[in-house]
């Protein structure tokens, strides 16, 4: 089960995770340094704390990829996000960037080589169940188009009116 599937809409994911952090630079970019820490709503994160999460993400799934290709029956292990969102407050928005788009450049090139057999390797979500190499490729996909949404909203907020 991939929760973000619908944020696809018929796109490769792989065409969408190879474009992110292109699309984040530019996205972060278009929003003043001040507002970075503007929320828009009460309880919802920040630009900043999306870049953070989407840094975290990154390394997480870094990491399900390369378990779901070494291990047989691997068991993808969960995280608690707002748990690891308690560390976003003394962290940089240019330095989650930096570290996702590093991050994003690496998986990227290990996804892009994978074989058909490969990407069907299974796997298993103790909350969503049996997945494949390729469910979770699409899952970053999908994450990616979730928060570069919000973030193109935080910066649709602070554009100069014309």
């Amino acid at each position: 089960m991939n929760p973000y599937a619908s944020f696809l809409a018929g796109r490769d994911p792989i065409v969408v995770i190879d474009s992110t952090a292109h699309q984040l630079s530019h996205t972060v970019a278009s929003i003043p340094p001040a507002s970075l820490e503007w929320r828009p709503a009460p309880g919802k994160w920040n630009a900043r704390e999306i870049l953070c999460h989407l840094a975290d993400c990154e390394i997480a799934f870094a990491f399900r990829l390369r378990q779901t290709l070494a291990e047989r029956h691997h068991v993808i292990q969960p995280f608690d996000q707002e748990k690891w969102a308690g560390t976003y407050g003394g962290l940089t928005a240019s330095g989650a960037l930096s570290a996702f788009t590093s991050l994003r450049a690496w998986d990227v090139e290990l996804i892009s080589m994978m074989s058909a057999e490969a990407m069907a390797k299974p796997v298993k979500h103790p909350e969503r169940g049996e997945m494949t190499f390729r469910v979770i490729v699409e899952t970053m996909a999908g994450h990616d188009i979730n928060h570069l949404q919000q973030l193109e909203r935080i910066a649709a907020t602070f554009q100069p009116a014309t």
